[in-house]
């Protein structure tokens, strides 16, 4: 081995693991670790906010830019309780290889704030939003750093911060953010780009191995914005979709839910706990239940050495960032579980992002169906460069994915040399 990483601590760990693992596959050495296991800035800040009942409460802040070899920092923000920089560190990482893998021009970022956003008012979630753009003003913009949503975020908060950054330069910047609202300069088709790219991978990986997606029984761990829209679009394309679940726990039925019911009950009560047409199921055993295809869609670090063993899916598909650690994917691996990495499952949205971006910056807005073939065109070109790896080379999905996406981030680093 190139070099001996601790045992699997955290996600930062693992994901320290999994690049030192491929540098010694590519023979790219301990120089080229050095530098792209280390993020170039973390910044953090203490954002005051004034609350509703006069009070005023300081929230820890954080935004990690990893690399910029190929371009501007791109990646999400994310407002959770158990946020910390570490976790940033790890996912700005991921972003890196992600955005090379799938040949776009920009470098991994991630970032947010600690705090649950459900116990904050609209006006006090807005006055933080607004108050941490205000914080991170000097070191993101559109050529420098574009953030975007994920955990407990979506086109509000965006709204919101790109309102924040236009404001104090005066005019109206729609490049800041992606993921905005239509009407501020939005893309369509980007809410939904996440599922749908998780969608047409799953739909690769199933023709890579001679199957059909129509009767492949499918869990899917998370029935938010990605794993909600991956649950829809998969019904109406046939499969059966066997499980779903919130943060609260799920529902299940080995013949199929129907998903269309399920989410008008989601809808109306925000949850699918009192749902009557299904057997109710937790979290932990959705993960391990019957199914083909195990789509985690919810947070990191949920398959791991204590259950990995008892998986029965044949493909996981990773719709959520880091939801398998190396030590719960070193068991799948020996049980011959094909695990499609979160780098290529999940790109969709950072895709449809930086045709967001692209529009934002020309002032030209292109049509759903563009936006939706395009998306298609870039999945399918990189599943199938991953899949050539993959067979010629023999390695997992994983490490042929990280191979394409940390190769590209080596070679443009070398290229550009080392200042001063």
């Amino acid at each position: 081995m190139l070099l001996t990483e601790p045992k699997f601590e955290s996600p930062l760990q693992g994901s320290r693991q999994q690049l030192a693992k491929v540098i010694d596959i590519m023979g790219l050495g301990q120089s080229m670790y050095n530098r792209l296991a280390h993020p170039d800035r973390i910044v953090t800040v203490h954002s005051p906010v004034r609350m509703d009942d006069g009070s005023i409460r300081v929230f820890a802040g954080y935004r990690v830019q990893h690399n910029n070899a190929l371009g501007p920092y791109k990646g999400g923000l994310r407002f959770h309780h158990h946020a910390e920089m570490d976790e940033f560190t790890a996912l700005a990482m991921l972003m890196t290889w992600k955005c090379a893998l799938v040949g776009l021009p920009f470098g991994g970022a991630k970032g947010g704030i600690t705090v649950d956003p459900r116990e904050l008012s609209v006006g006090e979630l807005e006055r933080l939003t607004r108050r941490f753009t205000s914080d991170l003003i000097p070191i993101i913009d559109p050529k420098k750093d574009i953030p975007a949503p994920d955990v407990n975020t979506g086109p509000r908060e965006m709204a919101w911060i790109m309102d924040t950054f236009s404001v104090n330069k005066g005019y109206a910047v729609p490049g800041i953010v992606t993921g905005k609202p239509i009407c501020v300069g939005g893309s369509l088709g980007r809410s939904e780009a996440t599922g749908r790219g998780v969608t047409i991978i799953l739909e690769e990986t199933l023709r890579h191995f001679g199957k059909k997606i129509s009767g492949t029984k499918v869990a899917i761990q998370g029935f938010g914005n990605v794993g909600g829209v991956t649950a829809n679009l998969l019904y109406q394309m046939g499969a059966k979709v066997v499980a779903v679940s919130d943060w609260r726990g799920g529902i299940a039925n080995p013949e199929g839910l129907n998903i269309a019911d399920v989410m008008l009950h989601y809808k109306e009560h925000a949850t699918l706990g009192n749902y009557q047409h299904a057997e109710q199921v937790s979290n932990a055993d959705l993960l391990i239940m019957p199914c083909d295809v195990l789509i985690p869609a919810a947070l990191e670090s949920v398959i791991t050495p204590e259950n990995a063993d008892r998986i029965k899916a044949e493909i996981i598909i990773e719709a959520a960032n880091a939801p398998t650690t190396p030590a719960g994917e070193a068991i799948l691996e020996k049980r011959g579980i094909t695990v499609v990495p979160d780098i290529l499952a999940n790109a969709g949205g950072v895709v449809v992002s930086y045709f967001e971006w692209v529009q934002g910056m020309s002032q030209l807005f292109w049509s759903e169906e563009e936006v939706n073939d395009r998306l298609r065109r870039i999945l399918t070109r990189s599943f199938a460069q991953v899949a050539q790896k993959v067979e010629r080379e023999q390695l997992s999905f994983r490490m042929a994915a990280y191979s394409v996406g940390v190769g590209a981030v080596a070679e443009a680093t070398r290229v550009r040399g080392l200042y001063p």
